[in-house]
């Protein structure tokens, strides 16, 4: 049986070794970026200071050195290359594996009786510090894999009933015997479960229409410290203020969502996909908007800038490459792909083959990037949304506030009214380099008119800008619900307020 690397992303199989690493900085990273010829070689365990608290009766828990030290951190930059050198000085105390509600509610009670902070754990691929605690107090990592039962699958309404411990290719290996699908392929799409897709209103496989999984849930039943919520299952509702809405993105701050009722639908059985090559950026742009607001909606809708296109597709000929797919579950789509191509040839595109590596590199990519850590590189991501007409002022505010940083730049989600820009960072340097970087992006997100995220959730990362963005009447009432819902504060103390 294959391990969780407890320091980066994934399997530790699959890990790149020593060579592949050496392999990767000759032929990939040299040309652009100086290396020192250092790799960090990858670490063991450290010896963790000894737990303060004592976990609570009846209920499973791990506090050994390794389940800790797994739980510390979430799969970030500022994660992967601290564990590397060995430093995690705030471990959990414990983690706790809950089979059920009663397990969780008995967690809350023991939580506020002795002062623990709980910050619940879905798969640990949080990017923005939502897994962290990081308080001066004890705390305990919730982790909610043994939530893991699919109960229903109902082909009639197009529906299945999930625990949200569940991991991805678990609920598609249930639905796939009906015939059936959610869809729902983020990057982390391995090693995240539905509760976490759900508390951080994570992005997903299409680009267009279904771009969240917020576009999926039907009904949530949530355990906070203060009892269930569980809203009604139905096609639709107007009575009053939606109470999915309140837990969708709570990151954890007013309950655990234990289980969700989510739409699903027909597996695709049509395909068509093409990639089509600009000389620039800009005319990229241009016919991305166009078939973005044609109504189409195509699956996949990505634009690669051209040292995106270089880095990570293989296609060095300073050229963007905007990544087409259609599918469809009942009649060929091959007719929607041309309309789209089309359009693309109009703007100045030409149709060319689709970069392989691009598309099997996607889910390896968290890989890749452990490796360039490894290298000595600083390797992380920056994303937002904005409005069309804002793209190109921001996209030049963010390369300006990381220069001389090599920066690419992709779009993961587009919408008849914006694109999901999403900025890949590499520099030499290291963790003090790379915030610095980071709040700078961050600024400049801000200021163009950006969301501070489209999809990484807050977590502890942003919460300065998210603090910014957010409405001060929205602001109070969320904190009226937290200290509603959570009265001894238990719960992810530090994320979203």
């Amino acid at each position: 049986m294959t391990e969780r690397s407890w320091w980066g992303w994934g399997r530790t199989d699959a890990a790149l070794d020593d060579d592949a690493c050496r392999e990767l900085a000759a032929t990939r990273v040299r040309p652009f970026l100086p290396l020192s010829g250092t790799l960090l070689p990858v670490p063991a365990v450290p010896p963790l200071p000894a737990p303060r608290i004592r976990p609570p009766a009846r209920v499973v828990a791990a506090t050994d050195d390794v389940s800790r030290a797994g739980h510390a951190y979430g799969k970030a930059y500022r994660d992967v290359v601290r564990a590397l050198h060995g430093d995690v000085d705030h471990p959990p105390d414990a983690v706790l594996y809950p089979a059920g509600e009663e397990d969780i509610e008995r967690t809350y009670g023991w939580a506020a009786a002795n002062g623990v902070a709980v910050v619940p754990y879905g798969g640990g691929s949080s990017v923005v510090g939502g897994v962290e605690y990081r308080g001066g107090g004890p705390w305990v990592s919730l982790d909610l894999s043994r939530l893991a039962a699919v109960s229903e699958v109902d082909s009639v309404n197009l529906a299945v009933r999930v625990q949200g411990g569940v991991y991805g290719p678990a609920l598609e290996d249930a639905l796939r015997p009906h015939s059936l699908t959610l869809r729902h392929f983020p990057q982390s799409f391995e090693y995240s479960t539905v509760g976490g897709w759900l508390a951080t209103r994570a992005g997903g496989h299409y680009a267009t229409g279904y771009t969240h999984i917020d576009d999926h849930v039907a009904a949530l039943r949530v355990l906070t410290p203060a009892g269930v919520s569980e809203s009604l299952r139905v096609p639709a509702s107007g009575a009053g203020p939606s109470p999915d809405r309140l837990f969708l993105g709570s990151e954890g701050i007013l309950g655990v969502i234990t289980e969700a009722w989510l739409r699903v639908r027909r597996r695709p059985a049509y395909t068509a996909a093409t990639a089509v090559r600009f000389e620039s950026l800009t005319a990229g742009v241009a016919a991305t908007r166009t078939v973005a607001q044609s109504g189409l909606l195509p699956s996949n809708c990505r634009l690669l800038d051209p040292v995106e296109a270089a880095l990570q597709a293989g296609v060095p000929d300073g050229g963007a490459r905007l990544l087409l797919g259609f599918e469809g579950a009942d009649a060929p789509v091959d007719a929607a792909l041309a309309r789209a191509v089309e359009w693309c040839r109009d703007a100045g595109g030409t149709p060319v083959a689709a970069p392989e590596r691009w598309r099997r590199g996607f889910l390896r990519a968290p890989y890749l990037r452990d490796a360039l850590v490894r290298l000595g590189l600083v390797v992380e991501t920056v994303e937002t949304a904005c409005t069309w007409d804002r793209f190109e002022a921001l996209h030049a505010a963010v390369c300006d506030a990381v220069a001389p940083a090599l920066v690419t730049c992709r779009f993961t989600h587009v919408y008849p009214d914006g694109p999901a820009p999403y900025f890949t960072v590499l520099t030499t340097g290291g963790l003090s380099t790379w915030d610095g970087l980071k709040a700078a992006a961050s600024d400049a997100i801000v200021h163009s008119g950006g969301t501070i995220t489209h999809h990484h959730a807050v977590g502890r990362d942003h919460r300065p800008w998210y603090d910014r963005q957010r409405p001060g009447p929205f602001a109070t009432a969320l904190r009226a619900v937290k200290s509603t819902v959570d009265p001894h504060g238990v719960l992810n103390p530090g994320v979203l307020i």
